[in-house]
């Protein structure tokens, strides 16, 4: 699958074939990461690439900043850039077997990247390696999804739907501060992690756990009833 392929886009990389590169931190990431008080929050971002928005919260005094990337070359450049930040906080590897945890995830040209079957899993994900109250918050594409990508695009309908089983949806509305080529295209948005499990969740557990209390018993009984009939037929045989 070349949109989960390191090969893939190391090569992009090395080529400097990244139009999706900015240069910069992003207005609205730039107008997130300034009202983050909190400057000891474990931030992860995932599908890094450069992440310019690295740049900006280390030189804002956040150190508790990782990344991660399948390629290798877009992590070296971040270390160029920022000689000081942690090699520990640079991981190379896949975002799907991640097992730190963290406060806040932003999201930036990672989730399109995503073949579109993965969108599932990357919300699954998202709520594992979060912590109580974390949040995912960044932008989202918004075009009609098709079979053309990466990038690959999605609307408000589709990304309610994958999210709100297990987030609650702060915002998600038109970025009003979106690079020139992205205007128009852009969803800001902040998903909470939601650390209650929806009712429907209940109810399907409970009804596994009847269908197999059911099949237990059923199994305990005939079981028994073997036992019996071997008993009985030991009996009429004396």
């Amino acid at each position: 699958m070349t949109t989960f392929n390191k090969d893939y886009w190391e090569n992009r990389y090395q080529n400097d074939e990244a139009p999706w590169d900015t240069g910069s931190v992003t207005a609205p990431m730039k107008a997130y990461i300034d009202q983050i008080t909190d400057k000891n929050l474990t931030i992860l971002i995932p599908g890094a690439g450069n992440a310019h928005e690295l740049d900006y919260l280390f030189s804002q005094g956040f150190h508790n900043v990782y990344v991660i990337d399948l390629a290798p070359t877009p992590l070296e450049n971040i270390k160029l850039r920022n000689p000081d930040f942690p090699d520990a906080q640079l991981i190379q590897g896949d975002f799907f077997e991640l097992k730190h945890t963290f406060d806040l995830v932003l999201e930036q040209t990672f989730f399109c990247a995503l073949s579109p079957e993965l969108r599932p899993q990357y919300a699954a994900k998202m709520h594992e390696i979060l912590n109580p109250g974390g949040k995912i918050a960044g932008l989202l594409f918004d075009f009609p999804l098709t079979e053309a990508g990466p990038p690959f695009g999605g609307s408000k309908t589709e990304y309610r739907k994958l999210f709100s089983d297990t987030f609650t949806i702060k915002t998600l509305e038109r970025a009003h501060n979106s690079i020139k080529p992205r205007q128009d295209r852009e969803l800001f948005f902040i998903f909470e992690k939601n650390n209650t499990t929806t009712m429907k969740n209940i109810i399907l557990t409970q009804q596994e756990i009847n269908h197999k209390t059911k099949r237990i018993a059923y199994q305990i009984y005939e079981t028994f009833a073997d036992e019996q009939e071997v008993v009985l037929a030991g009996i009429a045989a004396n």
